[in-house]
């Protein structure tokens, strides 16, 4: 079954397609004859890691070049600890070698750190030309590949450098997913559950209505294509009326501020994103119980708590670093504003808030809390 989802813009509106085997679709698809998104014979640059390349990438170039694209390639070291402007260069020396020009294109064909490595690697090449992501991870089909946030890390923080750049479609094949491993197959589930809490409750209680929800194998074709099209058209939802983050977009980073500053202490190798995430909404949730702005209790906490557990994900701190360091690293969040850390709390659920009334002392005291 074949669903769009349409993310309207003021500029740039783009399409979601959510299609089993649609990864043998992209070239035509691209150069559909009505309204080419890119037009055939253009070169095309198609970036991926070795993992995801052995796998996906023949598929993804016969379909350009089927479709009458001139395709190149671009292999990146899989991790987030090589999401820096080293292999952002690496991009960049592909697309001179091979000659891209301003009406040539750049595919992702990963995960997260894929897409936004190349989306920012298209946003600046010859001042920005066009880029398409095709996800191959849960993570990136429900939340990164989408909003046009690109970028790579500083040594100090996470996503501090980047730029907004806006693909031309985002093209999700949901059976790129037999392949993902286990563990990121559950970090992709933290996201889905982050859109539960702040924005889509339906989608929280089908979720807790699954038997499991660790393990692809065990979820449902119904609830997947679920979890797939209700996250997209939430993020949608929310991007469509505020592309740059000015506003309500900002819900979007529930469970970011804590779970970027442990990314970052543990070097972005120890614990991956939606773990990091599932630490941070743990305790975002447990902060916002007593917010006199928010109407979250006891209760809707540790439903939440259960879907984390459900889903094997990490709900404590991870050994080796200090709340003192945490508490730091917040400081240096791209988030804060005027010197003032905002957290995305949960109102109620289907609801969030961004608030920066959260003192260091209460933040220390909650994180004190989920320490192992």
């Amino acid at each position: 079954m074949k669903t769009t989802i349409r993310v309207n813009l003021p500029q740039d509106s783009y399409d979601i397609r959510i299609a089993p085997g649609g990864l043998d679709y992209l070239g035509p698809w691209l150069a559909a004859e009505d309204q080419p998104l890119v037009k055939p014979v253009q070169k095309v640059l198609v970036v991926s890691n070795p993992v995801v390349f052995e796998l996906y990438g023949e598929r993804a170039i016969a379909s350009l070049t089927q479709a009458g694209y001139s395709v190149c390639h671009c292999s990146l070291p899989a991790g987030e600890q090589y999401k820096t402007i080293a292999s952002i260069a690496k991009i960049h020396d592909a697309a001179y070698e091979n000659r891209l020009e301003r009406s040539s294109a750049m595919v992702a064909l990963g995960g997260g750190v894929i897409g936004d490595m190349t989306g920012f690697a298209a946003a600046t090449w010859l001042r920005g030309i066009a880029v398409v992501q095709v996800p191959t991870s849960l993570l990136a089909m429900v939340d990164a590949s989408m909003g046009g946030k690109t970028g790579v890390n500083h040594p100090k923080g996470k996503n501090l450098i980047g730029a907004f750049h806006q693909p031309r479609l985002v093209l999700i094949d949901p059976q790129v997913l037999e392949t993902l491993p286990v563990r990121e197959f559950r970090a992709g589930v933290a996201e889905v559950i982050k859109y539960g809490v702040i924005w889509d409750e339906p989608l929280f209680t089908a979720l807790e209505a699954a038997d499991r929800l660790d393990d692809f194998a065990e979820v449902k074709d119904e609830l997947l294509q679920t979890m797939l099209e209700q996250s997209c058209q939430a993020k949608a939802d929310v991007v469509s009326q505020d592309v740059k983050e000015a506003g309500i977009r900002a819900i979007l980073n529930y469970g970011h501020t804590v779970g970027h500053a442990v990314e970052s202490l543990t070097g972005y190798s120890q614990i991956n994103h939606g773990e990091a995430v599932a630490i941070g909404m743990v305790a975002a949730a447990k902060i916002a119980e007593t917010m006199d702005q928010s109407r979250w209790d006891s209760t809707l906490t540790q439903r939440q708590q259960a879907l984390l557990e459900k889903t094997q994900l990490p709900t404590r701190l991870p050994k080796g670093i200090s709340i003192d360091d945490i508490l730091i690293a917040l400081k240096s969040d791209k988030k804060v504003k005027e010197g003032k850390v905002r957290f995305v709390l949960p109102k109620a659920l289907g609801e969030a808030f961004v608030t920066d009334q959260v003192s260091s002392e209460h933040a220390g005291q909650v994180l004190g809390a989920i320490a192992p």
